[in-house]
């Protein structure tokens, strides 16, 4: 009941996730990223245990098919499981289990991977792929988000998307975006957009705020002097 991008920013070396789902709440689930470590999506009957469990295990200088076959081999239910895997050189792996739901479909580029299930076409992971290869001199978050879009024009879901996420890391703890649409009737990933355009002219002010406050912009926030 998903469709998501995972990629890798040759300059930055950033990684991230950009989701979307007919489900409720989609990026509290699936998307995970680990600044220097990679970026990971653990959907379709989801657990989200796994999507932690592929960056520990690559953080453990495991190459990413290693750990996808580790996974696949000792963690129950696999075959319900839809798993993608981007280290920080950009090397993918992937998992599809057997139980995956409806049309499923995956495809892989270079610092690139993109999948889905529930699928209105076998086609969207391919016109994902297509728009990141295309634009590589965006922000990676906003190339994600245009890849996410692309794939809802190709077909996206058998059904409606209600919910979209994305997240970036870059070099700090915490992710450098974060965004999330928990619940839309409709056009969850057009607000999704909309939400980063906002965000985006805010998004250095905020990293600098936690890492050299005294150098920071003023807050612009009533009683800020």
């Amino acid at each position: 009941m998903t469709f998501s991008l995972i990629g890798r920013c040759e300059k930055t070396n950033m990684v991230g996730v950009a989701i979307s789902s007919s489900s409720i709440c989609v990026a509290s689930r699936c998307p995970w990223v680990r600044a220097g470590v990679g970026a990971a999506s653990t959907q379709n009957v989801t657990d989200p245990s796994l999507g932690n469990l592929m960056l520990d295990y690559l953080e453990q200088d495991l190459e990413v098919a290693e750990v996808i076959n580790k996974i696949v081999k000792e963690e129950k239910n696999i075959e319900y499981r839809q798993l993608l895997l981007i280290d920080n050189k950009g090397n993918t792996s992937q998992h599809i289990g057997s139980k995956t739901l409806g049309i499923s479909a995956i495809e892989k580029r270079s610092n690139c991977i993109g999948a889905g299930n529930m699928l209105k076409s076998e086609m969207v992971p391919k016109a994902m792929v297509d728009s990141f290869t295309n634009n590589p001199n965006v922000h990676l978050a906003e190339r994600l988000l245009l890849a996410l879009k692309a794939g809802l024009e190709k077909g996206g879901e058998e059904g409606p998307v209600h919910s979209a996420g994305i997240k970036v890391a870059d070099n700090t703890i915490w992710p450098l975006v974060d965004l999330r649409i928990d619940w839309l009737e409709s056009e969850p990933i057009e607000e999704l957009y909309k939400l980063w355009k906002v965000f985006e002219p805010q998004m250095k002010d905020y990293k600098s705020r936690a890492l050299n406050p005294s150098e920071s912009s003023s807050y612009g926030v009533p009683g800020d002097l």
